[in-house]
């Protein structure tokens, strides 16, 4: 009988713990709970595959990217390269880091375009009137987005 009696306050015991915890993860803010973007990081707009942190600055040629990226890329890949769900990947993504595809992998997608062989959104066009240099210079922007988010 006294087995039980333990055995019944134990189970009390472990119950009351589980309730704590519970009420304690409710009254949570909503952003630990769902690892919702950070105060630094940019909004993820509907159909956004990725929360992007901005760095603090731009060099010139980053900045000159993200105006050509703005004007040439964002359509697809979605503001500062977080994708968009159906259309295109992030380019802030480890897939895409200096390691697995250089330079002139984006170099040669633009120009040429590409097919599909890491994400399920088809092949992707050659980009029409995009120079080398304006080209490169994306990638510098892409590359600095990549670096404030941990991607080297």
């Amino acid at each position: 009988m006294k087995e039980f009696d333990s055995m019944k306050w134990a189970s009390i015991f472990f119950a009351l713990v589980a309730v704590a915890a519970a009420v304690w993860f409710i009254v949570q803010p909503s952003h630990t709970r769902t690892g919702a973007q950070r105060q630094d990081s940019i909004a993820l707009p509907a159909g956004a595959l990725a929360t992007v942190k901005l760095p603090n600055s731009f060099t010139e040629q980053e900045q000159i990217g993200a105006s050509a990226y703005d004007a040439v890329c964002s359509a697809c890949h979605g503001r500062n390269a977080q994708g968009q769900d159906g259309v295109a990947p992030p380019l802030v993504h480890k897939i895409y880091e200096p390691s697995h595809h250089g330079d002139m992998a984006f170099v040669r997608a633009a120009q040429n375009g590409v097919r599909a062989h890491h994400w399920k959104f088809g092949n992707m066009p050659a980009v029409e009137g995009v120079t080398r240099s304006d080209i490169l210079a994306i990638v510098a922007y892409i590359r600095a987005l990549q670096r404030a988010n941990g991607i080297n």
